[in-house]
């Protein structure tokens, strides 16, 4: 297995465990998406990927619904989606996805995390290259060889497919999201959610209270309403 394998299986119970963070995640994601490709996910397959999140979060269809309306509604404002790099304490490099409506507020707050934990908040350009930008898609596993879709997969993008308790997941370079997603709808394959994540190249083993360090600095940044995803070096 590949290092998208060992990634997904160290983070699966760690991450999204908190349902009102998801919504508020995936609302977000629906405005950017609306404002971005219009309100009807028939022609916006930005949209569509996001309200199959929303499914796979069991977020209520009036949710979903009404974030598209107010996203519809040209009075509000948009979300920008802004990067920070940085390091927490003992070397380990970290990457702050955020979604804000309000970039001094946020970059205040991020530095603030940073500061508070012995960390520090880095140039563009100083952590990113440290991670791979992938996409992913999840489908059902009934019917389906992971091996077999992987080759069929493996023109369109995909660079490693494996089964795990709750289906089949591709893994591909983030370039490679609309090739993916149009072939699997393509085959009448049902995606149970897809998205992007940023898988570290070379990660860092800690000890038990340098590993405690860093979790204080990771667990402030995921609380912030403005951030939507978390990636760092250390080993899970």
């Amino acid at each position: 297995m590949g290092r998208a394998f060992e990634f997904r299986k160290a983070r699966k119970m760690k991450r999204w465990s908190a349902m009102s963070k998801a919504f508020t995640r995936i609302g977000k994601d629906i405005v950017m998406a609306v404002k971005d490709g219009g309100p009807d996910p028939d022609t916006n397959s930005r949209l569509r990927a996001v309200i199959q999140n929303a499914k796979a979060v069991n977020m209520p269809k009036d949710n979903v619904e009404r974030a598209i309306k107010r996203a519809s509604d040209k009075s509000l404002g948009d979300f920008k989606e802004v990067l920070f790099e940085g390091y927490a304490p003992h070397g380990i490099a970290v990457l702050v996805e955020t979604a804000t409506d309000n970039n001094t507020r946020t970059v205040a707050n991020v530095r603030s995390y940073f500061n508070k934990c012995n960390g520090s908040l880095g140039t563009s350009g100083s952590v990113e290259f440290m991670f791979d930008h992938t996409c992913n898609f999840r489908v059902p596993a009934e019917g389906l060889d992971p091996e077999e879709l992987e080759l069929e997969m493996i023109d369109f993008g995909a660079e490693e497919v494996f089964a795990d308790d709750d289906g089949i997941l591709i893994y591909g370079a983030f370039e490679s999201f609309g090739a993916i997603q149009k072939e699997l709808e393509s085959r009448d394959l049902e995606i149970l959610s897809s998205g992007f994540e940023r898988i570290p190249q070379v990660t860092k083993a800690l000890t038990e209270e340098e590993a405690a360090d860093v979790e204080k600095l990771l667990e402030k940044l995921e609380e912030d309403d403005d951030v939507q995803n978390v990636y760092h070096s250390m080993q899970e």
